[in-house]
C-alpha cells in the first residue's frame, strides 16, 4: 500500500478536463485520492450519491486517466467518507441503482433492477428558479422535508427538458440527506411496466409489490406511459392507495396534466388530483441567462457574459438544449486548446457557415412562431394530443421544416411537440412532403414560410 503522488492525481484531472470535458464537475477537485493497493487507486467521495453517480458512469474514463497518467494498469475504486468500501458495494455499478438505507442491511442488486441513478448536478442548490418553475420547485422542497404531508401525491408535468426530472431527483437527495436511512425508490414508468410484466410471468407477484409498496417515497418519471396499459395501471391503483393509506410520499412527472393523459383510468386521474399538481412552463431570457451560468459553474468554466447571453437569445426552448450547447462548446475548447470565445461559440453552435456551405441552422422555437402565426394556432394546439385537420397540419409543418432546418433528431423533434415519438414525425414529414408534390397550391404556402422563416432567422442575428 503507497501514498499516490499529487502529480498522478493533477494529471489525472487534467486527462479528464482535455479528453471527458462532458463528465467534468466543480465537485471532482474535492475528490481525494488516499492510497493504492494492488493496482487499485482509492478515491474517497464526500457523500454516497457521488459515490454512485462515479461508480455507475464514470469508472471506465477514470480507469482511462488513471492508466494514462500512470502509464501502469492502474484501476479506481471510489469509497465513503470513511475511506471504507459500503457494503454490498462488490457489483457498485448494480448497486448505485439502488436507493436504500446507508446503515441497514446490504440490498441484492439482482432484486432492484434498473432504477435510475442519482446525478449530484440535480440538487436544489443546481437549480434555477424562475417566474415558470416556482410553484413546482417550493413544492419539491416542500414534499422532500415533510415527506406524506405537504403534498401527496406531487404531480409534476411540463416540456421535455424543462426541469422535471431534476427536481425529483433533488427531492430525493434532500430526503437522504435529511433522512440516510429513507428508503426511496426512483425509477421510469417504462421500468415500473416492465418488471410487473416480468413479475407477472415468473410469478413474482409477491416480491414485486413488497419492492414498491414498503418504501418511503415512490418516485417515477414520466407517468404518461401508463396509458392504455391496463392490467399495470390496475396495479399501479393499488400501490397507489397502499402507499398514500400509509402516509408514504409519491412523485410524478408527465408530459401532460393527469386529466389529459389518454386512456388513463378515471380513478387514476381522480388520485393524480388529490395532491398538488404543478406545471413547469418554458424559461424566460432571463432564467436561460442564469442556467448558463448555473451549468457553467457546475462544470467549473468561465464562460464570458457575451457567450452566456448569446446561448441564452438562441436557444429559447429548453435547459436541456442550453446543457447541450455548454457542453459543445466546451468540448470545442478542450480539443482545441483555445479560450472560449464568441467566435468559438458560434462555430459550436453553428451560427457561422460551415466549410460545406450550409448556412445556420434556426431554433425549432423560430420555426413555430412563424407556424404558428402563420396559420392562426397556438402553441399549445401543436402540443396537445388533438387530432382536428387545423390543428394536426401546423403541426406536421412544424416538423417538417425542424427536421429541414435544424440538425435536430426525430426523437429531439417530437419532443416539441407533446413527447411524440420519432416514428410520429417519421409519418408527418413524409405527409408534408408528398401533398408538397401533390399540392402546387400547398407547396407554394410552403414556400412562402419558408422564405419568411430565412428572413426572420437573418434579422435575428444581426
Amino acid at each position: 500500500m503507497s501514498t499516490p503522488d499529487p502529480a498522478l492525481w493533477r494529471a489525472m484531472l487534467s486527462y479528464l478536463r482535455q479528453h471527458h470535458s462532458d463528465i467534468c464537475r466543480q465537485w471532482f477537485e474535492e475528490l481525494e485520492p488516499l492510497w493504492i493497493d494492488g493496482g487499485i487507486l482509492q478515491i474517497r467521495v464526500a457523500n454516497d450519491v457521488q459515490r454512485q453517480y462515479l461508480a455507475g458512469r464514470c469508472v471506465d474514463t477514470f480507469n482511462e486517466a488513471a492508466q494514462h497518467a500512470s502509464g501502469a494498469l492502474l484501476t479506481v475504486r471510489f469509497v465513503d467518507g470513511d475511506g471504507q468500501l459500503p457494503r454490498a458495494a462488490a457489483s457498485d455499478t448494480r448497486r448505485g441503482q439502488f436507493i436504500a438505507p446507508a446503515n441497514g442491511p446490504p440490498n441484492d442488486p439482482d432484486e432492484t433492477p434498473d432504477q435510475i441513478l442519482l446525478s449530484p448536478d440535480y440538487s436544489f442548490d443546481n437549480f434555477v428558479q424562475g417566474p415558470g418553475n416556482r410553484l413546482a420547485h417550493a413544492a419539491a422542497i416542500a414534499v422532500a422535508q415533510q415527506p406524506g404531508k405537504a403534498y401527496n401525491p406531487l404531480f409534476i408535468h411540463g416540456g421535455v427538458g424543462l426541469g422535471k426530472t431534476h427536481l425529483l431527483q433533488a427531492a430525493c437527495q434532500k430526503l437522504l440527506l435529511d433522512n440516510p436511512r429513507a428508503r426511496i425508490c426512483y425509477l421510469s414508468c417504462d421500468t415500473f411496466m416492465n418488471q410487473f410484466l416480468d413479475a407477472v410471468q415468473s410469478g413474482r407477484m409477491n416480491d414485486f409489490r413488497h419492492r414498491y409498496r414498503h418504501v418511503d417515497m415512490l418516485v417515477i418519471d414520466d407517468i404518461h406511459f401508463l396509458a392504455n396499459r391496463e392490467r399495470t395501471q390496475e396495479e399501479f391503483f393499488h400501490t397507489f392507495n397502499s402507499l398514500h393509506q400509509a402516509g408514504k410520499q409519491i412523485i410524478l412527472s408527465s408530459d401532460s396534466p393527469p386529466n389529459e393523459i389518454p386512456e388513463l383510468e378515471e380513478r387514476l386521474v381522480s388520485r393524480f388530483n388529490w395532491g398538488l399538481v404543478t406545471r413547469i412552463d418554458k424559461p424566460c431570457y432571463e432564467t436561460r441567462v442564469a442556467i448558463v451560468r448555473k451549468k457553467a459553474a457546475i462544470r467549473g468554466i468561465t464562460i464570458p457574459d457575451d457567450v452566456v447571453c448569446h446561448i441564452a437569445a438562441r436557444i429559447e426552448s429548453n435547459t436541456r438544449e442550453l446543457e447541450g450547447a455548454i457542453t459543445r462548446i466546451q468540448s470545442i475548447a478542450a480539443l482545441t486548446g483555445q479560450p472560449i470565445t464568441m467566435d468559438l461559440a458560434q462555430q459550436a453552435l453553428g451560427d457561422t457557415p460551415a466549410s460545406g456551405g450550409v448556412g445556420p441552422q434556426m431554433s425549432i422555437q423560430t420555426i413555430i412562431d412563424a407556424v404558428t402565426d402563420f396559420f392562426g394556432v397556438k402553441l399549445s394546439d401543436l402540443q396537445s394530443k388533438r387530432r382536428h385537420r387545423s390543428i394536426t397540419i401546423p403541426r406536421q409543418v412544424c416538423m417538417y421544416l425542424a427536421r429541414q432546418r435544424t440538425t435536430y433528431s426525430l426523437e429531439e423533434i417530437g419532443g416539441y411537440f407533446g413527447g411524440r415519438d420519432h416514428t410520429t414525425v417519421m409519418h408527418a414529414i413524409k405527409t408534408v412532403a408528398d401533398r408538397i408534390n401533390d399540392d402546387p397550391n400547398f407547396a407554394a404556402q410552403l414556400q412562402t414560410l419558408d422564405r419568411d422563416l430565412t428572413t426572420t432567422n437573418a434579422q435575428l442575428r444581426t
